[in-house]
């Protein structure tokens, strides 16, 4: 029913039956359980909880409706014991994670994810020279201790995972010309040994899959709109989905759907680079000034993904290149790079960041 309920909200007027069918199947019911005396009530304490006023960032921007017009209308919300807004590798992980501890404790934690692209890993986009530390120490909580997640990323996305197995690092001349630094001179961040040259969009994909292999809930297509409060503003209650069927002068038009909200215990954050949620959040309780935070830099980056000829292709070869055209001096304030990565079969991932 949660999943059918939010697939109507985005007007999913052409579903198939097989489609719709799939989307009841994945949307059984899991009681909202608590975990204060574990049993499978949706009403356990959570009725009291969200049962106050909800408050958002969103209520000094006035209406200019009557009290009748549906964009007054209450929303209707779904409960969860974590909800998680963004459905990349930090999101999935951490998703994947919670049902692992819920698992091993026997408590049923209700997780769902929320994720604006049109499918898990839609939105990204780079290429990536992967360290697989992490995912290997996630993965080992699974049966198959999760050694072989290369075989398994090949076989789920097929999708390689390419083990680094040459560092180049050049600075490029005006000239034309370029010289290369020593490895031995570059920092440990910069030595790829034990990592891999890898799709990080295939990889979201395939933690997608996992996730819901294991009972997590996830909604691509829609978008956190606004952050939920309780009526003190101290706390997060949840998120609420994008009213649509908005008019150009902000009319609500015939096909108008209230959005809808997702209530959490918990809820995580997991949007990226200036991702509107957390920046509301950061804002409202003034999070960089408390933490003495150093002020944010940015890079606008560009990608393509080459196919070559098998005679010009080096498995697992790694260039970052400085310098021209985008600095002649360390005290140039624009600074930048490219990067070329290869990974099998035959691909390369070429890329400027400025």
């Amino acid at each position: 029913l949660r999943c059918v309920h939010l697939a109507r909200r985005s007007n999913f007027g052409s579903l198939s039956a097989a489609a719709s069918l799939q989307l009841t199947q994945a949307a059984q019911y899991r009681p909202y359980s608590s975990l204060s005396n574990n049993k499978p009530s949706r009403c356990n304490g959570y009725k009291e909880l969200h049962n106050q006023p909800t408050s958002s960032l969103n209520t000094n921007l006035k209406r200019a409706f009557s009290d009748d017009s549906p964009m007054n209308q209450p929303r209707e919300s779904m409960h969860y014991d974590v909800v998680i807004v963004g459905g990349g590798p930090a999101g999935l992980s951490a998703a994947i994670r919670l049902k692992q501890l819920s698992s091993e404790k026997g408590i049923d934690l209700s997780v769902c994810v929320l994720e604006k692209g049109s499918e898990v890993g839609s939105h990204i986009l780079s290429g990536n020279v992967f360290d697989p530390k992490a995912l290997e120490e996630l993965l080992s909580h699974n049966e198959d201790g999760g050694e072989q997640w290369t075989e398994a990323l090949l076989e789920s996305q097929d999708s390689h995972a390419t083990p680094v197995s040459e560092d180049s690092f050049l600075v490029l001349t005006e000239s034309g010309g370029s010289y290369q630094i020593p490895n031995i001179l570059l920092p440990s961040q910069l030595h790829n040994d034990g990592n891999y040259i890898i799709s990080l969009s295939k990889l979201a994909r395939y933690l997608g899959e996992m996730a819901e292999n294991i009972g997590v809930e996830i909604y691509p297509g829609f978008a956190a709109d606004e952050v939920l409060y309780s009526n003190d503003g101290k706390s997060v209650r949840g998120v609420a989905t994008k009213d649509m069927g908005i008019g150009k002068e902000g009319e609500a038009k015939d096909t108008f759907e209230r959005g809808v909200e997702l209530l959490g215990r918990q809820t995580l954050f997991a949007e990226g680079a200036r991702g509107s949620c957390s920046e509301s959040i950061i804002s409202k309780y003034n999070l960089r000034q408390k933490g003495g935070a150093s002020n944010q830099h940015y890079g606008l980056g560009i990608k393509e993904v080459w196919e070559i000829p098998e005679e010009n292709f080096k498995p697992g070869f790694v260039q970052h290149t400085l310098g021209y055209p985008l600095q002649s001096s360390v005290t140039d304030k624009v600074y930048g790079g490219s990067f070329l990565y290869h990974q099998e079969p035959n691909l390369v991932l070429a890329g400027l960041v400025v």
